[in-house]
């Protein structure tokens, strides 16, 4: 009798060429996943249709057989930021992943999950198919909501979703932590669990990037730029306008994203009437590797709740890989990491103009080349590792 092809279900939210950080991480993964399985071993990977922003489309193929992977991309219904919207994609897409997945044999199914709900998804596919599961947490969803949702519906829902996850991570052979931040949380409630922790990282697209200086601006304003998610859990409507008006003058900020708290940044600078930020909607890698070069200064914050001191931002690895000064409002994990593996950082305390504008003036406004950055945290490397243990788990 011959031996059985291996065979591995991919279950993630968002895959290429969405713009997110799972979508960057699980499709390094799915490669390094090819590159390490048996010739006649394949990888299915059931994803949806680019969904990430509202205000960014881009076109990609329901369904994509490659060399050893298949792609299944599943339709959503057209929704925003919304819980309730995010609620009835995710109904969409588990419907569509239960039914695709009917009858099928796998050797392991692998879950990559930021808002637990794909965790819980996996965990049951995996039941049905009395198959060992890999779980991948990008976030804590369980200590999010008591912060971001409104009181009342934090205290209704968090029984619900603590018992969701405790059920997807016992059901779970090995999970992966993207943070070490999340140690604490998940080794005190879960001390049974074997845990493993592969970051996010740095993609091929920023480590061949020239180490350019950004042309000098002839008004002598220091151009600021942050890229990335506008919603609850960054914050930057607390910050920016604030902290735009207090440097108003010196330095511009251009923000590329799109959000659930979009439209209160963008109120919030009205009220203040600072003239010295720009928002753009999100772009494409090519374009936004563009926008880097021309800034002076990377900007990330994170709102201030107690589920933030825990987390690692995926972008300060696209930002650390750009060799520009970086100025965090970040605290606790984050704050530690960037103090640790990033030169030329300044950190400030979340929510914090003044102190943000301190920090400011300890910026060496020049790029640096990170090389021990950008060789520890490749993300080809990282998923190399992460592909490793996650074929170790089918024993």
């Amino acid at each position: 009798m011959g031996r059985k092809r291996l065979k591995i279900l991919v279950l993630s939210f968002y895959f290429r060429p969405d713009l997110s950080a799972g979508s960057f991480r699980t499709t390094a993964l799915v490669d390094a996943l090819r590159q390490k399985l048996p010739a006649d071993g394949r990888v299915d990977v059931l994803t949806t249709l680019p969904n990430r922003y509202s205000s960014f489309t881009v076109e990609a193929p329901i369904e994509e057989i490659l060399s050893g992977v298949s792609i299944f991309r599943i339709a959503l219904p057209r929704h925003q930021s919304g819980m309730l919207d995010q609620t009835k994609a995710f109904i969409s897409f588990a419907r569509a992943v239960l039914r695709k997945t009917r009858g099928k044999e796998y050797d392991l199914i692998f879950a990559t999950s930021s808002r637990l709900m794909t965790a819980v998804l996996g965990a049951y596919v995996a039941k049905r198919n009395q198959k060992p599961l890999y779980l991948d947490l990008r976030d804590i969803f369980v200590d999010t909501i008591k912060d971001v949702l409104p009181k009342y519906l934090a205290i209704l829902t968090l029984p619900f979703f603590t018992l969701l996850e405790r059920w997807a991570i016992n059901s779970a052979s090995k999970v992966n932590l993207v943070s070490k931040g999340f140690s604490g949380y998940f080794a005190t409630r879960y001390p049974k669990q074997k845990f493993s922790f592969f970051t996010n990282g740095i993609d091929d697209e920023f480590l061949s990037l020239p180490s350019t200086e950004s042309a000098p601006q002839t008004d002598g304003m220091v151009e600021v730029l942050y890229t990335g998610n506008l919603g609850e859990g960054q914050g930057l409507h607390t910050i920016i306008p604030v902290l735009a008006k207090r440097m108003r003058g010196r330095v511009r900020f251009t923000i590329i994203g799109d959000g659930g708290r979009k439209d209160a940044l963008r109120a919030a600078l009205t009220n203040a009437g600072v003239d010295n930020v720009e928002l753009k909607p999100p772009m494409k890698r090519e374009q936004l590797i563009k926008a880097y070069l021309a800034a002076d200064v990377l900007f990330l914050h994170l709102n201030d709740y107690d589920a933030f001191r825990k987390v690692l931002p995926s972008k300060l690895f696209e930002y650390g890989a750009m060799g520009k000064p970086i100025w965090a409002g970040v605290a606790g994990y984050a704050a530690e990491f960037v103090r640790t593996e990033l030169d030329n950082a300044a950190v400030f305390h979340p929510c914090d103009a003044a102190e943000a504008e301190r920090m400011f003036s300890q910026l060496r406004l020049q790029s640096e080349p990170r090389d021990r950055f950008v060789a520890k945290f490749a993300r080809t490397n990282i998923a190399n590792e992460l592909a490793s243990d996650v074929i170790s788990t089918i024993g």
